[in-house]
């Protein structure tokens, strides 16, 4: 693909050549590939159908993660999240040693240990990854939801970005159901610290265990606010705000 330059920015197809708007800017490519009817009728390329169908079926049970966890998301992610969470998605549906080819899936592998490893450590924001931020051990109890901190200093065991004042500590523990399509969330309480603060110990809890049934995923979420006249703001919308995933059970 060649990245167009000059005032005047291209959309929509010219001859053999076609411009577009994506978010790395404004693109042109040469027409060319398959036909779409042979893709779909051609038994040459039946991997290919059952490749896509398969990444079909990943790209869904990233947009389930998402969903379920939207509130969560609109404070604390980047504009890739999407494709990198179906990337992850597309990886586990491989450890399905059940279905045929074409047809594994996200619901039936992730009953694999390996599965859920995989999608452990999922980072929702990029520009802001939990092992850069945090630097104070934690304790999941997955089991009740509880997260615990001893001698949290957030002084010398945060990373904040310039401008902030502030940061805000919570969790989420969602119950997935990749296979019926559903999900249920319970946020923790909040605590919110002044960066100079002393040390003490963090309990972050949930009011009670989400209902229904599937698998269990656990969320660690960091906010950074900037205080102006006894009021706190949200630091650059969000950008350094820290979301992930930090147990899947």
């Amino acid at each position: 693909m060649a990245k167009q330059k000059g005032i005047i920015k291209l959309q929509g197809r010219v001859g053999d050549l076609s411009f577009y708007k994506t978010q790395d800017g404004y693109l042109a490519r040469e027409k060319g590939g398959v036909d779409g009817d042979r893709i779909r009728r051609d038994p040459a390329f039946a991997r290919t159908r059952e490749n896509g169908q398969e990444f079909g079926m990943a790209a869904r049970a990233g947009k389930l993660v998402r969903d379920a966890f939207r509130p969560l998301l609109m404070r604390a992610s980047d504009r890739r999240v999407a494709s990198r969470l179906t990337r992850v998605m597309y990886e586990i549906r491989k450890l399905d040693t059940t279905n045929s080819r074409g047809e594994r899936k996200v619901a039936t592998a992730i009953a694999d240990p390996a599965a859920k490893a995989k999608l452990k450590g999922f980072n929702f924001n990029e520009r802001a990854v939990m092992s850069s931020i945090l630097f104070n051990p934690f304790q999941l109890d997955t089991s009740t939801g509880e997260v615990t901190m001893n001698g949290f200093n957030p002084a010398n065991q945060i990373a904040p970005p310039p401008g902030a004042t502030h940061v805000s500590l919570s969790t989420a523990w969602g119950k997935i159901d990749f296979d019926g399509g559903v999900h249920n969330i319970e946020p923790s309480n909040v605590i919110n610290l002044p960066l100079g603060s002393s040390a003490q110990n963090i309990n972050l809890t949930v009011g009670q265990a989400p209902t229904g049934s599937g698998v269990d995923v656990f969320l660690l979420l960091i906010e950074f606010f900037q205080e102006v006249n006894g009021n706190q703001y949200v630091l650059n919308n969000g950008a350094f705000n820290v979301l992930s995933i930090i147990e899947v059970a």
